[in-house]
C-alpha cells in the first residue's frame, strides 16, 4: 500500500514537472513563430507593393530614371556559382580525406580546430582579408572573383563539417558491401551516394550564406550593377549583389527600394529552403529502400 502511494506520488509530480517543461517549449516555440511571421509580414507589407517587372528587369538609369536590380540578380548567380565551383570539390574533398584516409591523431584535430575557428571568424574580416590578399596582391581589384574567393574561404568549413557529418551517418554495414573493391570504388559508388542527402544540405545552406552575405563583398566585390557584356569578362568587373544593393539603398534613406529588395531576397532564402527539404528527401536513400 505505502509503495504504490509513493509510486503514485512520483508519477504526479513527474506529470507536473513535464506539462510545466512541455509548456515552456511550446512558449519558446511561439514566441519564435511570432518573431519569424512578424518579421516576414512586416517586410512583405513594405515591400511586395515595389516588386515589379520593371524592378526585376532593368538596371538603375540616372539618365532615365528608373531602378532595377537586374544586374545584382545576375551578380549574385556569378558569385554562387563560382564559390560553390571552387568550394564544393575543396570541402567535399577535405572531409572525405579527415573520415576515410586521415589517421585519427593530431592532425586531423588540427584541422578540425583550423576549420571550427574559419566558421566562427567575422565575416567583415574575411572581407579585409580578401580585399588585401585577393584584391590588392593578386590585383583583382574588386570583382566577382574576389568576392567568390572570399567567399569559399567563408563557406568551406560549412561544407566541410556537413559533409563530415553526412559520412559519418552511414552505416557500416554500407563499407562492407564494397569488400573486394578499392576503398575509392567504395567512396564512389556506395558513401558518397548514401551521404548524398547531408552533403546536399550543407551546400545548400552555403548558397544562403551567399545570397546573405554582405560585409565582406562590400570590401571584394564592389557594387557594379552594369549587366555583363561577356560571360568571362564579368569575372573581373565591380558586381554588387542584392545584399550590397540593398545596404546602398537604405544608406541613401531610399527605404522602399530597400524593401523591395528584402522581399526578392526573402523569397530566395525561402525558395533554397525549400529546396533543401525536397532534395535532402529526394536522394535519401533510406527512404526509397
Amino acid at each position: 500500500m505505502t509503495d504504490n502511494r509513493m509510486k503514485s506520488i512520483y508519477q504526479k509530480r513527474t506529470r507536473i514537472g513535464d506539462n510545466i517543461l512541455k509548456v515552456l517549449i511550446y512558449l519558446a516555440a511561439g514566441v519564435a513563430i511570432a518573431l519569424l511571421v512578424g518579421i516576414m509580414g512586416y517586410v512583405f507589407v513594405r515591400g511586395l507593393p515595389q516588386v515589379s517587372w520593371q524592378l526585376l528587369s532593368t538596371v538603375q538609369s540616372s539618365l532615365k530614371g528608373t531602378f532595377g536590380i537586374l544586374g545584382n540578380i545576375i551578380n549574385t548567380i556569378y558569385i554562387i556559382v563560382i564559390t560553390l565551383i571552387i568550394a564544393a570539390p575543396i570541402g567535399i574533398g577535405s572531409a572525405i580525406y579527415l573520415n576515410e584516409y586521415a589517421k585519427p591523431g593530431k592532425l586531423v584535430r588540427t584541422i578540425e580546430f583550423t576549420t571550427e575557428i574559419l566558421s566562427g571568424i567575422p565575416s567583415i574580416i574575411f572581407g579585409l582579408f580578401g580585399m588585401v590578399f585577393f584584391g590588392m596582391t593578386l590585383k583583382l581589384g574588386y570583382s566577382v572573383l574576389t568576392g567568390s574567393f572570399t567567399l569559399t574561404l567563408m563557406v568551406l568549413p560549412l561544407i566541410t563539417r556537413n559533409t563530415q557529418e553526412a559520412l559519418k551517418t552511414v552505416p557500416d554495414s554500407y563499407g562492407a558491401l564494397g569488400i573486394g573493391a578499392t576503398k575509392w570504388y567504395m567512396i564512389r559508388t556506395i558513401l558518397l551516394p548514401s551521404a548524398a542527402p547531408g552533403i546536399l544540405t550543407g551546400v545548400i545552406l552555403s548558397i544562403g550564406r551567399i545570397v546573405g552575405e554582405s560585409a565582406a563583398l562590400l570590401f571584394t566585390a564592389g557594387s557594379g550593377f552594369q549587366l555583363p557584356k561577356n560571360l568571362f569578362g564579368k569575372l573581373f568587373e565591380s558586381s554588387g549583389t542584392l545584399t550590397i544593393q540593398l545596404y546602398l539603398s537604405m544608406q541613401k534613406a531610399k527605404y522602399d527600394q530597400a524593401f523591395g529588395i528584402a522581399v526578392v531576397l526573402l523569397i530566395i532564402v525561402l525558395v533554397i529552403n525549400l529546396l533543401t527539404r525536397f532534395l535532402t528527401n529526394r536522394f535519401d536513400v533510406t527512404k526509397l529502400k
